[in-house]
């Protein structure tokens, strides 16, 4: 009787795989984010050298810019510190400036009443939440939760070249085809973008509840003059989130540079040492 049961319930298992996996319609969705899904664009950026890669402060100056004009209205960062931008070249009296005058202020208790209430950012402040809550957050963008942009470059695979595709990368579904000349809708009627979200390549699904957050050319002034392209903001945000990501990149480099010439240098001494011991020893 058990022996029954077992197989029964086996059969009922497998029989709902097997009708899960032959449902077309998503079948359907699965191929077509499979075969229209585009990899990273590949750009050259200055510390994708493993060895001697480095952050170029001036692009990670214009990349904090973009962020803090464009992304910062709905990601956080609470990863990071104000007083950290001073590693990408910003002064001590700019470091305070810049958390003077933030957007959002730091949520804080009233010394005097006990009260919840807000202040002014300091430098040694992390860069508060545009959003109360969770909830807040998702009711402000059409029930979807914004990521936070700490380590968002170590996060996903392709780091700062996935990010700068995905913000420069959005498209017209509409005649959009793969490499072999086929139209996504033609071949996928099912496929369409849904009401409220955007087509873009770039995402695993192709559908994403993110806006086009750099819509036009001089989206932003860059301070030190830059042409302020939508392909310009994306490799100069892109490299911002990926220090942020990684601050201790450089450090990291030059450390494995110094233990190789100090490994290199201890095997040559050794081989000098074991020449000189054993060079009458050998018959």
């Amino acid at each position: 009787m058990v022996r029954i049961g077992g197989f029964l319930a086996g059969l009922a298992f497998v029989s709902a795989l097997l009708v899960a996996f032959l449902m077309p319609r998503d079948a359907a969705v699965v191929t077509a984010a499979h075969e229209f899904h585009r990899e990273p664009k590949e750009i050259s950026y200055s510390f994708d050298n493993p060895v001697w890669g480095k952050y170029d402060r001036q692009q990670l100056q214009r990349g904090f810019q973009v962020y803090k004009e464009v992304c910062s209205a709905c990601h956080s960062m609470k990863l990071v510190a104000f007083r950290d931008l001073e590693e990408i070249g910003f002064t001590k009296p700019e470091v305070k400036a810049i958390a003077k005058q933030w957007s959002t202020e730091v949520p804080t208790i009233n010394d005097k009443t006990g009260e919840p209430t807000t202040r002014k950012a300091l430098p040694s402040d992390y860069f508060p939440s545009p959003f109360a809550n969770e909830t807040a957050a998702r009711a402000g963008n059409n029930n979807a939760l914004p990521p936070d942009l700490s380590t968002i470059a170590k996060s996903r695979e392709g780091g700062a070249h996935y990010i700068h595709s995905l913000v420069t990368g959005y498209a017209d579904q509409a005649g959009y085809k793969n490499e072999e000349g086929e139209e996504l809708l033609k071949k996928f009627p099912d496929a369409k973008t849904p009401p409220g979200l955007h087509f873009n390549p770039y995402f695993a699904n192709l559908n994403i509840a993110m806006p086009p957050p750099l819509a036009a050319e001089g989206q932003v002034t860059y301070a030190d003059g830059t042409k302020a392209t939508i392909d310009q903001m994306g490799t100069d945000v892109a490299a911002f989130l990926m220090w942020a990501a990684e601050p201790k990149l450089e450090n990291r480099h030059r450390t494995g540079i110094a233990v190789f010439l100090f490994l290199l240098i201890a095997t040559m001494l050794a081989y000098g040492s074991y020449q000189t011991i054993w060079r009458d020893k050998k018959h």
